[in-house]
């Protein structure tokens, strides 16, 4: 069985509900199972986890520009598994979520990619084609990346927002990371 592990930081529960729905999407590949790691919660068994996986996506909210202080803790703890190159040529990919519509999202996902390249993991991008209606709430990859999944959430409670759209195009992308992790998309 191919083990992707969600490893993501949520400040307010938004984020939270995007990794549920990139865990969904991998979860729903044949011979793939998915779990969810709160990195501010990852103990001994949550590094297990990690070191068994075959797939870590990251994902964290975007705070001024940049992955949340919790994340890039973990991030920082990381380098005990980088000694080692614990995680060297496992699939990798991320997702982030902020208030506005850029919020400079560009910037967690490429620190995402610079910490996957400096473990040696291989990227997964999203391959998705931007929305033909950019910026509506229903349409998958409304936001237009190409890197990993921007997801945007309004100043409501996470079971208003972030829109049908994003979680539809974070479940896709947990589907891409399965397929992959298995032996690559058809």
């Amino acid at each position: 069985m191919i083990r992707v592990v969600v490893a993501f930081h949520s400040g307010y529960g938004h984020t939270r509900s995007v990794a549920q729905a990139v865990k969904d999407g991998a979860a729903s590949v044949p011979g793939v199972s998915a779990e969810l790691l709160d990195v501010t919660q990852t103990a001994e068994s949550g590094w297990a986890a990690l070191a068994a996986a075959d797939a870590i996506v990251f994902g964290s909210p975007t705070y001024m520009g940049g992955v949340s202080a919790d994340f890039k803790k973990f991030a920082d703890e990381s380098a005990k598994v980088w000694f080692t190159q614990g995680w060297r040529n496992k699939i990798a990919g991320g997702f982030t979520c902020s208030l506005n519509m850029s919020g400079d999202k560009y910037s967690s996902l490429m620190y995402f990619v610079t910490l996957a390249m400096q473990h040696g993991m291989v990227w997964v991008g999203t391959g998705m084609m931007p929305a033909r209606q950019p910026g509506h709430p229903d349409e998958i990859n409304r936001l237009g990346s190409a890197i990993g999944v921007m997801a945007q959430a309004d100043n409501v409670p996470p079971d208003q927002s972030p829109p049908a759209g994003d979680i539809e195009t974070a479940r896709l992308y947990g589907k891409r990371i399965g397929e992959m992790s298995v032996g690559g998309v058809r």
